[in-house]
């Protein structure tokens, strides 16, 4: 090992998400019960760590019990906390710093060994950054979206797959009741696993996913049989679908965000009604899908996540993320980690076993 350890902090970043508590927890202990080490929470990100005060919070087996069913994170997060690319105003206009130094200098100062990132591709890449630059850091994935193709999975996907599929099950009786269309707008970004996953489980009959342009002429025919066989239909929308020579639907620009997804479920509803004539009404679930106490599966991978990161550390594995392979809990490095996203395969063995059950995918 390249150093010794005496203690380490934790930073959560990028959007909430089931399972972060149990990740911290699993650290907290750990890093503990096997090593001895102290361990602090850095707060909201990177922020805790950034200008002339740090904000960190002591960590131990006494302040994380119970943390393993509790949703979101006690530390805080931001989307907005990258170092390499802070905005600031100068003479009025926006101007973007480099304030990772400060980030290092505040690492240091506060005598932390090490620092285990918890987040998405996004903190990953930030995370990758500030281990070149000399901070000895290592990786635990955290998205809802399931889309980093170094991990089979993301702890928070299968809390929300289960979230959408309860709300499709809703749903499902108030179509029946009052002879509906509904159409369910999921989030994903760029990926369809959390409409597609949920979908399947909740029985709808359209399902759209970023993967796969859709002819909104194709679900249309769909509605009409639908209707005239079964009085109602449910359709699936991944907020990042979009229409064949089309592009994805926005809600603006935000700081920090190139993109904001969202609108397509109510574009759809209305391209729907115009051509069918049918009544559609439209649930966007939103951040719904990202709180909540996490499933026990997610609560178990958690836990082996942040396990596993503690023991990176001790073997001195830094730049590197942490994964699951199989069964196996493994790791990567940050290159690795972030050099590809994962998509839903067009012609995968998921998507046809919904279109063998006569889902439409929108083709």
């Amino acid at each position: 090992m390249g150093i010794e350890i005496r203690k380490i902090a934790i930073s959560t970043g990028g959007g909430d998400c089931p399972g972060l508590n149990a990740v911290i927890r699993a650290v907290v202990r750990a890093a503990d019960q096997k090593y001895g080490w102290e361990v602090v929470g850095i707060k909201d990100g990177l922020r805790g760590v950034s200008g002339d005060s740090t904000k960190l919070i002591p960590l131990s087996r006494h302040n994380v019990g119970g943390l393993i069913r509790q949703g979101g994170t006690i530390l805080g997060t931001t989307n907005t906390g990258n170092p390499f690319s802070v905005v600031k105003k100068v003479d009025g206009k926006d101007v973007v710093h480099d304030m990772s130094d400060e980030v290092i200098e505040n690492i240091r100062r506060e005598k932390i060994d090490a620092v285990v990132g918890i987040g998405g591709d996004g903190t990953m890449a930030i995370m990758n950054e500030l281990y070149k630059k000399g901070i000895p850091i290592v990786g635990v994935p955290k998205t809802i979206d399931n889309d980093l193709l170094s991990t089979d999975v993301t702890f928070g996907f299968d809390t929300a797959v289960s979230i959408a599929t309860d709300a499709l099950d809703r749903l499902q009786t108030t179509a029946q009741s009052h002879h509906r269309v509904m159409v369910l707008e999921l989030m994903g970004r760029y990926a369809g696993w959390i409409a597609l996953h949920s979908g399947i489980a909740g029985g709808a009959e359209v399902i759209l996913i970023p993967e796969i342009p859709y002819d909104i002429d194709a679900v249309c025919r769909v509605v009409k049989r639908r209707m005239a066989r079964e009085g109602f239909t449910i359709i699936v929308v991944a907020e990042g679908a979009k229409p064949m020579e089309g592009t994805v639907t926005t809600l603006g620009k935000k700081q920090g965000i190139v993109e904001r997804l969202g609108g397509v479920g109510q574009k759809v509803a209305e391209e729907i009604e115009q051509l069918t004539g049918a009544e559609v009404r439209t649930t966007v679930l939103g951040h719904v899908q990202r709180g909540g106490s996490p499933t026990a599966y997610d609560r178990i991978l958690s836990t082996r996540f942040g396990v596993e990161a503690v023991e990176l550390i001790h073997n001195g594995q830094f730049g590197r993320m942490v994964a699951l392979r199989g069964n196996d809990i493994t790791s990567v490095t940050f290159e690795q980690a972030i050099e590809q996203l994962k998509f839903v395969d067009p012609d995968g063995q998921l998507v046809h076993t919904a279109e063998a059950m006569g889902v439409c995918l929108g083709r």
